[in-house]
């Protein structure tokens, strides 16, 4: 395999990650803006993880289905590039059209399809990732992504304030209670979204297949069916570095979503003392959410590389599970801040964390799985990402009012502890290299 991935430079390797910088600008502006738009439309405190329901459902079936296509797709684009074309072109539209929804059930049909959207983008990259890229630059290009997520977040969570800093005026809002602000961060992040990946597809072709790859690949049934045989086929033969990776996604990602959802109300009622979306003292908050998010994700922009040689040094393991504590008590101390000034502090911490989730867990893996399954593990990779979500959304509800006290500063608590626990999980796992195809990959 290896004899077919040349060598790439680093300014190469950076050109062929350049889209995922608009993915990730189009999670930024999800993560800090979406609690907010719910709230300026009516939702409840206690029912915002309902309303983020559609990331997790959408990356549940899109992720491993689009995983398995990708695998077996013949085109003149290659096998990933078609894919995350075409969710890029719907994810811009979506964007375009959010800060107008006129109504609740609008906004989360919206991002329904555009979580869509970014799930069909995000799984065929990182196969694409590991298609392009030999043994030795794995690490480096997943790391590369963690840098783009981190710089493109840090201007997405950023962007409100920055159009404030140059003159418009953070209180107007459109007929619907959304501030002119955010209206604008949308319309930019649609732009970016379709821009990037056009930059990223154009300039790195894929490679082209092996003619045994290119007979193997004609030979596979395309139907439904047979695709979700695959799937269940990959399951079933699941390596085992990936199912101990996923106990501990489990914890990681419920804390993830807790944060997310939760940080803007948090950051009001902590500072302000209300939750009220008519509140100055909110829209506040939403801004200053924006600008230690962006912190947190300049700080994991900075340090994606810097992780490359500790990760070399003492393993992805090691050095996930100590990002993830250096966030754990970064959350945990959180609620206890009342100054702007010190709220930068635990994002240092939390900044870590996220270089670390977009690149370490995906190093592990992509060294333990089969190549003729980069897609489709990939995709069920990603899902032990969104099961988690899912049982945060049906589980925090209940616990918001009776465990949590209805209280926004204890959901940012429970996501400490949380962080704690991955991190000791990630200790046990084992990292297993394998270059041997499982021996259901082609019954199918």
């Amino acid at each position: 395999m290896n004899s077919r991935k040349p060598h790439l430079s680093f300014l190469q390797i950076l050109a062929m990650n350049v889209g995922f910088f608009g993915i990730q600008f189009s999670f930024g502006l999800q993560q800090s803006n979406m609690s907010p738009i719910y709230k300026y439309l009516g939702a409840s405190d206690a029912n915002l993880p309902y309303l983020w329901l559609a990331g997790p459902i959408t990356g549940l079936f899109v992720q491993p289905l689009v995983g398995a296509f990708s695998d077996r797709t013949i085109s003149r684009w290659g096998r990933r590039r078609p894919y995350f074309l075409v969710g890029a072109v719907i994810c811009s539209i979506c964007l375009f059209a959010m800060p107008y929804s006129p109504a609740l059930w609008a906004a989360a049909a919206l991002l329904w399809l555009l979580d869509a959207a970014n799930n069909v983008t995000m799984e065929p990259y990182r196969a694409f990732v590991s298609d392009r890229l030999d043994a030795a630059q794995q690490s480096l290009g997943f790391l590369t992504q963690s840098a783009f997520t981190g710089l493109s977040q840090t201007l997405a969570y950023l962007t409100p304030s920055l159009l404030v800093l140059f003159g418009m005026n953070a209180m107007a809002a459109n007929a619907h209670g959304i501030p002119d602000v955010t209206v604008l961060a949308f319309l930019i992040g649609a732009a970016v979204s379709i821009g990037t990946i056009l930059w990223s597809a154009l300039s790195t072709p894929e490679l082209p297949l092996e003619p045994a790859d290119l007979q193997r690949m004609r030979t596979m049934p395309r139907s439904f069916s047979a695709t979700l045989k695959e799937i269940t086929a990959a399951i079933r033969d699941m390596p085992p570095t990936m199912r101990q990776l996923s106990l501990m996604m489990l914890f990681q990602w419920y804390a993830m979503f807790c944060y997310w959802q939760y940080i803007p109300l948090a950051l009001s009622h902590t500072l302000f003392g209300t939750t009220d979306p008519a509140a100055p003292g909110f829209g506040k908050a939403v801004l200053i959410n924006g600008q230690i998010g962006g912190f947190y994700n300049f700080v994991a922009f900075a340090s994606a590389f810097a992780l490359v040689p500790l990760a070399r040094r003492i393993g992805s393991r090691v050095a996930h599970a100590v990002c993830l504590l250096a966030a754990s008590v970064g959350l945990l101390a959180l609620p206890l801040i009342h100054s702007y000034a010190l709220l930068f502090l635990p994002m240092i911490g939390i900044g870590l964390a996220w270089a670390s989730m977009m690149g370490n867990p995906y190093a592990m893996l992509a060294s333990s799985i089969p190549p003729q399954r980069v897609g489709v593990y990939m995709g069920i990779f990603n899902a032990f990402i969104v099961i988690p979500m899912l049982v945060q959304i049906f589980t925090l509800p209940a616990l918001y009012d009776r465990a949590l006290a209805g209280n926004p500063d204890n959901v940012i608590r429970l996501a400490g502890v949380l962080l704690l626990i991955a991190a000791l999980l990630v200790l046990r796992v084992r990292v297993v290299t394998t270059d041997v195809p499982t021996a259901a990959t082609s019954a199918d």
